[in-house]
């Protein structure tokens, strides 16, 4: 039997999956024991045990200073930012999205704007942002904004411009108007494939995120990763980034899961192909 005909049972699968991960603990256990036995003080690669003092002291002990658990303060900025960025990127990219991909008119008019403003590097923008802008909340929400919604844009369009001709032509024989065509055809066929597009601009989503609360911020979880490098505290930034990657994990379940619950046939049309 070919290689690429040849499946692996549920347990194999599941066992595959872990491997990367177990290599990854392995690798780093081996290369933390040989820098701490050359020098206990090393702080590159710390012992798990500083790790668990780290988290105890972020996640489960009050700050002197503030009285707030620092982790969770944190984590609630970074996520009250994140998801109003998203929410207004969504809303901008299902919009645009289905307009250009719909109306010729605003195809010949938007198109060739949005394909350009997709181009343009978000971070470059940062400062510009930060000058227009202030220092504030709107700075870094516009930021990710900036650069997830024109990506959007640009994907809904394509999906939009791809269904099939046919249904188009079915729906103005039964007497529909544009407005019942995008709402009863085009707008049910979107949304799953907004959720795709989405789950995809998670992790550049983040990534912008972090660059804004990184250069001015009193909170968050990129201002902490930042704030604490200059004392070369891995033990505070790796479990930090692990977090991060916990939460865009979650966030992608999370979307996986609406998608299947609120839109069966989508699942089901991608599974047998």
């Amino acid at each position: 039997m070919r290689l690429i005909n040849r499946r692996p049972s549920l347990g194999a699968a599941r066992f595959l999956a872990i491997v990367p991960f177990a290599l990854v603990l392995v690798a780093y256990l081996i290369g933390s024991g040989v820098r701490l036995a050359e020098n206990p003080s090393d702080k590159l690669l710390p012992a798990f045990s500083s790790f668990a003092a780290a988290i105890d002291r972020m996640a489960l002990t009050p700050d002197q200073r503030t009285g707030d658990i620092l982790l969770w303060v944190d984590t609630a900025a970074s996520l009250t930012r994140l998801g109003a960025a998203l929410a207004i990127s969504v809303a901008i990219g299902l919009v645009f999205g289905i307009v250009i991909g719909l109306l010729p008119y605003f195809r010949a008019g938007l198109g060739a704007f949005v394909a350009v403003i997709s181009m343009v590097p978000p971070l470059a923008l940062l400062p510009i942002l930060f000058i227009t802008l202030g220092l504030g909340e709107t700075s870094k929400i516009a930021l990710i904004v900036i650069g997830v919604a024109p990506c959007l844009i640009r994907d809904m369009a394509l999906r939009v411009g791809d269904m099939p001709v046919q249904q188009l032509i079915k729906a103005q024989t039964l007497g529909a108007s544009t407005w019942q065509i995008i709402i009863r055809v085009v707008l049910p066929q979107s949304l799953p494939r907004l959720i795709d597009s989405l789950r995809l601009q998670i992790g550049p989503a983040w990534l912008f995120l972090i660059a804004a609360e990184a250069i001015a911020s009193e909170s968050g979880l990129g201002y902490r990763i930042f704030l604490v490098r200059r004392y070369l505290a891995m033990d505070v930034i790796l479990p930090y980034v692990a977090w991060i990657t916990i939460l865009a994990f979650l966030m992608d379940r999370i979307l996986l899961i609406i998608q299947t619950r609120a839109f069966p046939w989508f699942a089901g049309a991608r599974a047998s192909t």
